[in-house]
């Protein structure tokens, strides 16, 4: 990677761009506006002569708000408003990658988080260089400048200049660090509208799905229905008279139909006579592997991941012990926008456009099927129609990219629902043994909690570690490095998303163990919103329920009781309890439940009303709580608080991926339900004021659902279900 010193990123005939100090490539040249002479093409801030103010956004809108709190960190310290800001969605750079995962890729609830520093210090620094540059210009004291609404003014005679106007001055000086504030915020922590919302309702927002070219192709994949199966041999007969076609290909991932149009491509598709060499795997059956799971939990096998005290002297002479199995299935990600990717090679360049949660991922597919240096590719992010980590993955990418190769042509890869559903990175099944001893004076004096699932890690950094290592690196090289590092870090060091959740439980408990068993399977398994935290948080607040009704403490009570030394969980735990006023009278037949998790950095709680009829749980109320530091915009959280009790509500009482014959069950919203809009209880959703700086908010609300159901579910009937989807007998 070239490096270019922080005077000549600065330096420009008509334009003011700060990088921050980062190394920056040219990689992101066509994101930017002909109409300005740019010094430097990629960088966070860029002011242009004509009054233009715009900000890189290295991370991706696909819901969850980041174009508005994104630009609010920028207004925050360039005294400009919010809605004045232009968003430019970043190109393939290593200049972007996300700090805390390695690679330019959206996920872990980091967003704001990685960006709260560097996005207010580089607009900061604006800032102070645009001061200074009227100060020159104007020839006074700087002291007597200051910045404010887009302009530079100069205090005693009230004279002005645009921001516009003072880029080719500002841009002589060298950068200096500016601390941002620590208080008096102008914009911070203020609920503005959200700036993504109209191009979503007038149609401006281009999504993956949207991409058209001239000459463009749609193509639609068909892939084996046994995960791992290969095409023995085909018959595209048919298919290649249907209307439109105008190619049948086999590709890495199955055969691949092209045509004029999308629904000419996909009734072709169904005409394929396609045999399949199904490999090992045809005869997966999901009740057959919940047994595997639960005889490699009772070998006593696996890794320890957390040692505290005895449990042995736990459970001696203890007045009662508890046990229980508690197990989370296979679970699709189900986004609104099905996968696709679209990709044009011409002239020796690549360009792809894509919806997924970054450009790196879809960088390391192009230059791995091309053979294409990166500065050869160019990756454009398009609006994500959502997700919840799946699009983490760029598979679909890849399909793309070998088909303009083919086709020498653009070529818009579409997956149907069906094949979104049925070709998933699946949240991993996961099946959890626990055993609690309770004392005669009600104390919980033990804690062993064994977990049986796949490791996320050994698949994905197959796919992660690439887009890690340096682009130059051949691909060779670094499928073998990616193999490699899966391998170590879930088989020796051990997979923390398989354990998240239940390793690092904040419960002062005198007496615990944490056993983690690695499962091997050929179901793809990835990052699903809230990873571990999602089936973790079930077992653990799910089983610290039962030990409650054992030790005949109250479940509120006994959680806070346990939480003493920790201020932050025992804060969201209280305030959800006083605003849905635990314990006091409810509704005939309504029963409460409450859950509290810790998740990517923040602190969430969540209280669930609900009722039983006819075996039917119905939830009407749930209360949720988060204490995710600083609150950007606190509107934009209760809405992610919001989805989140959505989405964890269909996990909970719906979602699950069952296999038979090695093939997905499921194939569309008919048999993997989502909770409507007419079903939607009433959310609450409440922000803990704080200090701190920001952390995640996309997936903490998430793990607290389902636990909370399964302890209200407990109060209306009795009765435990520690298997999901919730199902009463």
């Amino acid at each position: 990677m070239s490096q270019i010193s922080r005077r000549k990123v600065l330096q420009a005939g008509g334009a003011l761009t700060v990088a921050f100090y980062l190394p920056l490539q040219a990689a992101a040249a066509a994101q930017q506006p002909k109409r300005a002479k740019a010094f430097a093409p990629n960088a966070w801030i860029r002011i242009t002569p004509d009054d233009k103010v715009q900000f890189f956004l290295n991370v991706v809108e696909m819901g969850q708000g980041v174009v508005t709190s994104h630009a609010m960190l920028v207004a925050e310290e360039l005294n400009v408003s919010p809605q004045k800001l232009e968003c430019l969605f970043a190109e393939a750079d290593r200049a972007y990658d996300n700090p805390a995962l390695g690679y330019q890729v959206t996920g872990g609830s980091t967003s704001v988080k990685t960006a709260w520093q560097p996005l207010r210090e580089a607009a900061a620094t604006a800032r102070e260089m645009l001061v200074d540059a009227g100060a020159r210009t104007w020839k006074v004291s700087r002291d007597e400048v200051y910045a404010e609404d887009g302009a530079i003014i100069h205090r005693p005679t009230g004279k002005r200049f645009r921001y516009g106007e003072l880029t080719a001055s500002a841009a002589q000086s060298d950068p200096r660090k500016v601390e941002p504030k620590t208080k008096d915020y102008r914009v911070i922590g203020k609920s503005i509208d959200r700036l993504d919302a109209r191009p979503k309702i007038d149609g401006s927002a281009v999504y993956g799905v949207d991409v058209k070219l001239p000459g463009m192709k749609i193509a639609v994949v068909v892939r084996s229905p046994v995960f791992g199966g290969k095409v023995k041999s085909f018959d595209a007969t048919a298919a290649k008279a249907s209307p439109g076609v105008e190619a049948v290909l086999e590709v890495s991932s199955g055969v691949a139909v092209v045509a004029a149009k999308y629904w000419q491509a996909s009734r072709a598709a169904k005409l394929l006579e396609i045999v399949w060499d199904e490999g090992n795997y045809a005869g997966d059956d999901t009740a057959v592997m919940v047994d595997r799971y639960r005889e490699a939990l009772k070998a006593e096998s696996g890794k320890r991941v957390r040692k505290e005290g005895s449990i042995a002297q736990g459970f001696e002479g203890a007045a009662k012990v508890i046990e229980a199995e508690y197990l989370a299935p296979y679970v699709a990600h189900a986004t609104m926008e099905p996968m696709n990717a679209t990709a044009s090679l011409r002239d020796g360049r690549l360009e792809v456009w894509s919806g997924a949660q970054g450009a790196g991922g879809p960088l390391e597919f192009a230059q791995r099927i091309t053979g294409l240096s990166a500065d050869k590719i160019t990756i454009h992010q398009a609006w994500a129609g959502g997700g919840f980590g799946r699009r983490s993955t760029a598979d679909f990418v890849g399909e793309a990219v070998e088909l303009t190769v083919a086709m020498k042509a653009p070529v818009k890869v579409i997956w149907s629902r069906e094949e979104d559903m049925q070709h998933d990175f699946y949240r991993p099944m996961a099946v959890n043994t626990l055993r609690g001893a309770v004392s005669a004076d009600g104390q919980i004096v033990a804690w062993h909690h064994r977990t049986a699932t796949q490791s996320i890690l050994l698949t994905a950094a197959k796919v992660v570690a690439a887009p890690v290592m340096p682009n130059g690196m051949p691909p060779g090289i670094k499928s073998w490095v990616g193999a490699r590092l899966g391998e170590v870090i879930s088989g020796v060091v051990g997979d923390s998303t398989s354990v998240e959740g239940a390793n690092d439980i904040p419960y002062e408990l005198p007496n615990v163990a944490v056993d983690y068993v690695q499962i091997p399977s050929n179901v793809p398994v990835g990052f699903w919103r809230s990873v571990g935290h999602s089936h973790q948080a079930f077992a653990v607040e799910g089983f610290l329920d039962e030990l409650a009704h054992a030790a005949g403490k109250d479940p509120y009570e006994l959680r806070r009781g346990l939480l003493s030394k920790h201020d932050r969980h025992r804060g969201v735990l209280e305030k959800v309890a006083k605003e849905s006023g635990w314990g006091s009278a409810l509704p005939p037949g309504v029963f409460r439940g409450i859950a509290q998790h810790f998740s990517f950095g923040s602190y969430a709680a969540a209280v669930v009303e609900l009722s039983v009829v006819d075996k039917q749980i119905k939830v009407h109320r749930v209360v949720m709580a988060i204490d995710c530091g600083i609150a950007i915009n606190p509107e934009i959280i209760k809405a992610q608080l919001e989805s989140s009790a959505v989405y964890g509500l269909s996990s909970a009482l719906r979602h699950e991926i069952t296999i038979k014959r090695g093939r997905v069950q499921q194939s569309n919203f008919h048999d993997f339900p989502v909770v409507r809009m007419h079903e939607s209880p009433k959310i609450e959703g409440h922000v803990i004021v704080s200090t701190e700086a920001p952390t995640g908010v996309g997936e903490p609300g998430v793990p607290v659902i389902a636990p909370a159901v399964a302890n209200a579910v407990f109060a209306a009937t009795g009765q435990r279900l520690r298997s999901l989807p919730m199902r009463l007998t």
